[in-house]
């Protein structure tokens, strides 16, 4: 069990950006996953994005594909979620998940919040004119 700091998030228009982070503590070692869920209220948590660090698979749920791109700061320890053209329908509290190691590929199967034991704070996104 060990938490994950993120940042970023706030409040946009409708088609704006924003970016969150998640920075990976170091003793966790060289490969992880990071998995980015989000959470809207009356909905269940809902698995976004996947990077994992040891074959650099990234993965995308079909609601945020090609508007979203994770990426990360090998230097930092740093996973980014860039959210471009967002919709009303993206707000919701976004989570971090961390997986160490990674357990292999990104993809939909990592989308499932009971596996993991390490998250971020959560950060609010909130997406309205």
């Amino acid at each position: 069990q060990e938490q994950l700091v993120q940042a970023g998030g706030g409040l946009v228009q409708p088609g704006g950006s924003l970016r969150v982070s998640c920075k990976v503590p170091g003793h966790r070692g060289p490969n992880y996953a990071i998995v980015w869920f989000r959470q809207a209220p009356g909905k269940e948590r809902e698995g976004i994005s996947c990077l994992a660090t040891s074959d650099d698979s990234t993965y995308y749920s079909d609601s945020v594909k090609g508007r979203f791109a994770i990426s990360r700061d090998k230097t930092k320890r740093t996973v980014y979620l860039q959210m471009d053209s967002l919709k009303p329908e993206d707000t919701a509290v976004y989570y971090c998940a961390g997986d160490f190691p990674d357990r292999g590929p990104c993809g939909s199967w990592y989308y499932d919040p009971s596996i993991f034991s390490s998250w971020g704070q959560g950060t609010q996104v909130t997406v309205s004119s």
